[in-house]
């Protein structure tokens, strides 16, 4: 009977630490998943600050459009003439810009070519060290 007893004791032992082992378990995967909850939340929370930052520019940015129009339509902004003035300035820049890219263009197109030129001659290189080995 004392036999029955002791192994009836050291099998709910073993029972009891299979269970703790698994409730330990348990407990470092809740522990886990909280701290990536945590890391979203706070990630989260990063990007809504951000967002009402920027919110607040637009805010701030819509509210300058609005005064900036309302003068336009009373006639208290600049006049015609720096309009224009702005437009021969931006008109200017505009052009100096398609020179340049110009130049880009047609300097990388020789380089291209050139490309192709260096291309052939290794092909034709290719070609002649074939005939070579072949005499060979």
């Amino acid at each position: 009977m004392v036999r029955t007893l002791e192994r009836k004791l050291e099998a709910k032992m073993v029972k009891e630490e299979n269970d703790y082992h698994d409730l330990e378990s348990v407990v470092q995967q809740v522990e886990q998943n909280l701290e990536l909850m945590t890391k979203w939340a706070v990630k989260a929370e990063n990007h809504v600050v951000k967002l009402k930052q920027e919110i607040n520019l637009l805010q701030a940015q819509v509210s300058n459009f609005k005064c900036e129009n309302e003068a336009l339509r009373s006639g208290q902004c600049a006049s015609l003439t720096v309009v224009k003035q702005n437009t021969d300035v931006a008109l200017q820049n505009l052009r100096v810009v398609i020179n340049r890219a110009h130049a880009s263009i047609k300097q990388l197109v020789s380089r291209a070519e050139t490309l192709n030129f260096v291309a052939e001659i290794l092909k034709s290189t290719d070609r002649i060290s074939e005939i070579k080995d072949e005499e060979s």
